[in-house]
């Protein structure tokens, strides 16, 4: 595993297995740090207060928008998206789906 150099919301660890990641999931459950994996490559970060600020903005923004065009949607929050055939996975701060 090597560690790079690393701001203090964020830390990047690169050479790391699908099953390391998988076990990081299971092993930290509920948090406030978000992950993203792609091949080797793992990203934490810990959301700073103003990101979670416009994050609450852009997500009513687009509720107010579903509704103003009579979208159904549901919001599903920071939920985590993994595909092991790409080696891939991320969690959203929001999402939603249309």
């Amino acid at each position: 595993m090597t560690v790079a150099k690393n701001r203090a919301d964020r830390v990047m660890l690169y050479d790391i297995r699908w099953e390391q990641f998988e076990n990081l999931l299971k092993d930290l459950g509920h948090r406030a740090a978000r992950l993203a994996y792609d091949r080797t490559t793992l990203e934490i970060i810990t959301p700073l207060p103003e990101h979670e600020h416009y994050k609450e903005v852009i997500g009513d923004l687009v509720k107010e928008i579903a509704d103003v065009l009579d979208l159904d949607y549901e919001s599903c929050g920071s939920t985590t998206w993994k595909r092991e055939s790409r080696m891939a996975g991320v969690e959203s701060d929001n999402c939603f789906y249309f």
